[in-house]
């Protein structure tokens, strides 16, 4: 029994809060989650979440948000506002509180932080690819990373299908969670359309969609130039690409970029295969093009450059000797291939703070700007041991 109150373990599928009045205190009677019953103990309301404390059912010396502010040596509202993400907290000053926080193991209460302020601290994400591709994989990763910083927490949708109805559907339901943004990750055409044509009542940002916001997608175009310069400042004149699934952007931007850089130099690929980003597809496209005569070959991410690599292998082909092969993305096990890929570099977590710094600006009520404010995130070109000059009157076919 805890002021009165039973506290017992339930099971409830959505939360339910009751409000009893004692005095001058408001109880949050029965906060049911998916785990347990939470009870908590709010003192007179203010503005901000910062007096609330979490009573536990096993100690009485919880610390306070204002122990917090004394141990920092600032106000409790300063401390508040470093919890909410407020952007006007000196550095110095938030990491002071940030280490008091951590030091006296201070937790805020989410229910009771969503009672005081009247607001859900959620973000929802609509993810319409396979969290099997390391792209969206990583950018969700990302996301989740930088709402947390600011104090937020993530609701996860995935449609079933790229349609105006699969994505309205899953709208919906974050909208109905009480989302408080939505940031959409939306690598393919189909899905970033369908997405354009809602009207919602809550800001939106899309990421890895160049066309709707450059700022929140790494320059892909730039990527593939970066690939083609790099294989052509080799020695490489016969060049081979494997392309990734025409229904993502990002496989039609490296694309661009890397036809268009040979163009510059009055060149063409002499071979193109079509991949759907897995390795499975990179080992099928060295197949399909080994009697082309190629001496380098860009393939548009690192795990069809994994498949690609070991056919060649299995074809008698040694890279980089016989054949330089560059990818796209520099995933954790690129530098571990065999050999070590050279391939493109995209920072995915500076793509997750930009589209998280700007869903949080425009829920403070203040446009939804980060195009006209930052430049598209430029890759970089990481060189290792796949690519090198080209052997005399050597090539890839058999």
């Amino acid at each position: 029994m805890i002021n009165g109150l039973e506290h017992r373990s339930l099971v409830r599928p959505r939360t339910t809060i009751r409000l009893n009045v004692t005095g001058n205190k408001t109880l949050v009677g029965s906060a049911f989650s998916r785990h347990r019953l939470v009870l908590i103990e709010v003192r007179p309301p203010r503005a901000d979440y910062g007096d609330c404390v979490t009573t536990h059912a096993h100690s009485s010396d919880t610390a306070s948000i204002r122990d917090v502010a004394k141990l920092a040596n600032v106000s409790h509202q300063t401390v508040s506002r470093v919890l909410n993400g407020h952007p006007s907290v000196r550095p110095a000053t938030r990491q002071r509180v940030l280490d008091a926080v951590a030091e006296l193991s201070f937790r805020p209460n989410r229910a009771a932080r969503m009672l005081a302020t009247n607001r859900s601290y959620t973000v929802g994400v609509l993810m319409t690819a396979s969290h099997a591709y390391y792209g969206p994989s990583s950018v969700l990763r990302a996301v989740e990373d930088a709402a947390r910083d600011s104090g937020y927490s993530i609701l996860l949708a995935s449609p079933r299908d790229t349609d105006v109805s699969e994505f309205s559907a899953a709208v919906d339901h974050l909208i109905h969670e009480g989302v408080e943004g939505i940031i959409v990750v939306a690598p393919q055409v189909r899905a970033a359309e369908a997405m354009t044509k809602l009207r919602e009542p809550v800001p939106v940002v899309m990421v890895q969609c160049a066309d709707v916001d450059p700022a929140l997608s790494v320059n892909n175009e730039v990527g593939g130039e970066l690939a083609a310069q790099h294989l052509w400042d080799l020695g490489h004149r016969r060049v081979a690409l494997v392309a990734g699934p025409s229904d993502w952007a990002e496989s039609g931007a490296r694309t661009r970029g890397f036809a268009r850089f040979l163009s510059s130099v009055g060149a063409v690929p002499v071979a193109v295969a079509d991949g759907d980003w897995s390795s499975a597809s990179g080992y099928e496209a060295f197949q399909q093009i080994a009697d082309a005569g190629f001496t380098g070959a860009f393939c548009a991410n690192d795990q069809m450059a994994l498949g690609f690599i070991h056919a060649a292998h299995d074809h008698g082909v040694n890279v980089p000797n016989g054949l330089s092969v560059v990818g796209f993305d520099d995933i954790p096990e690129a530098e571990h291939y065999l050999p070590p890929l050279t391939t493109v570099h995209q920072d995915f977590d500076v793509v997750g703070r930009r589209a998280v710094d700007g869903l949080l600006s425009a829920m403070q009520d203040h446009a939804i700007s980060p195009a006209d404010a930052l430049d598209p995130l430029r890759p970089e070109l990481i060189v290792r041991k796949s690519t090198s000059s080209p052997a005399p009157n050597r090539h890839s076919g058999r």
